[in-house]
Parts: structure tokens; sequence; C-alpha cells
């Protein structure tokens, strides 16, 4: 039941969320400083919501997997996995939005030399070699173990993209986000929608793989019985 009020309630988020967007919120630049179309950069909307909820699932896989190493409970191996493949994602989705918003903004989709880019593709290809590390072991405990290594060794990746700009600020044209504005402006109003919205989004992907992966054990528990 809480699970469908919890699914329930985010896509009306996401509608909303969407509709203040291109609607109601501002464009957060002085159009006359814009490299493009000022309309394109209402993308920071999406981009910075959906990077730090990237980030959020990836501190889930670290804590899941210090909590998995101490405890050796096979629960915390599967929320380890499950913000994993839903981090991934988001991700993905982080550095796609961040093409199109370069795209407008300094008019290439990719600034090979720029260091808010490069650390957010690392990081990404971080979790797509623990999802690939994962698939190299059969056996349950020792893929479990290694992945809970991997998952707290590669967190490092996540303060290194998200500091980036600060420790290298001449390697980077990416602004740095500064909400200097009134608690109720319109700005502050869809930018916390919108990242309430897609941390619910995460939240509610989290949980599906999370049974996903349960049933899958129950299913795989049933062959080996049937086996024997």
């Amino acid at each position: 039941m809480l699970k469908k009020i919890l699914y329930t309630v985010t896509a009306l988020l996401i509608l909303a969320s969407i509709y203040l967007v291109f609607f109601y919120a501002p464009i957060p630049i002085d159009p006359r400083e814009a490299g493009g179309d000022p309309n394109n950069f209402k993308i920071f909307y999406f981009h910075v919501p959906i990077a730090i909820t990237a980030y959020l699932a990836f501190a889930s896989v670290f804590v899941s997997s210090i909590l998995y190493l101490r405890s050796k409970q096979q629960k915390w191996d599967i929320v380890a996995i499950s913000a994993a493949e839903v981090g991934i994602v988001f991700a993905f989705l982080t550095l796609v939005s961040g093409s199109i918003w370069a795209r407008s903004a300094w008019g290439e989709y990719w600034v090979t030399w720029d260091v808010r880019l490069n650390t957010s593709l690392v990081l990404f290809l971080i979790y797509l070699s623990y999802l690939m590390v994962r698939q190299a072991v059969d056996e349950p405990e020792k893929r479990a173990r290694l992945s809970a290594v991997f998952g707290i060794v590669g967190f490092i990746g996540v303060p290194l993209s998200f500091m980036s700009i600060r420790l290298w600020n001449r390697a980077t044209i990416h602004p740095v986000a500064e909400l200097n504005y009134s608690t109720f402006s319109p700005l502050l109003i869809t930018f916390f929608m919108n990242f309430i919205a897609f941390f619910l989004l995460a939240a509610s992907l989290i949980l599906l793989k999370i049974d996903s992966e349960h049933l899958k054990e129950k299913t795989n528990e049933l062959k080996r019985i049937k086996g024997l």
C-alpha cells in the first residue's frame, strides 16, 4: 500500500515539475548572457537534480556495501546492486542533459578538456564497471564481497566529480551552482520540486529493483531445490 502511494505521488510530482519548468520557472540566467536560445537553459531544472540524485544513489551503494561487509547479510548486497543500476541510469541522464545544455551554452556537445564533464564520465564508467564485475563472478558470496569492496572504493569518484570545478577551477568552464535567491522564488520552488520528484523516482525504481532481485533469488532457490 505504501509503495503504491509512493509511486502515485512520484508520478504526480514528475508531472507537476514538468509543468513548472515550462510554464512557471524563470530562465536561470540573464538572457543577455546566454550563448544560445535562453529557453534552452531551463534544462538546469532537470540536469542538476538528476546529477544530485545520481550521487545519492551511489552513496546508497557505498553505505550498503559497508553494511554487507559488516553483517554478511544478502539484503544489503541486493540494495547495493539495485541502487547502482538506478544510479547508472541517472548518471547517464546527467551526461546526456549536460551535453544538450553544453551545446546551447558553449556551441559544443562535449568540451574535451573540461574537468567536470570528464569526471562525470569517469564516475559513470566506474559504476558500469561495478556491474561488469558482478557479471563476471558466478559464486554469490564471492560476488557480493568483491562488489562491496568495489562499491566502497569506487565511491571516491562521487566527491571528486562534485568538487572538480572547485578543485580545478582553471580546467573547467562549467558553472558553479549558487542558488542565491529568496526562499520562495519561482526558481527555488521549481528546482526543489524537481529534486524531490527525481529523488522519489530513484527511490521508487530502487524499491522495484529490490523486489525484482528478491524474486530472482527465490526463483534460483527453487531451481536449486528441484535440482537436488
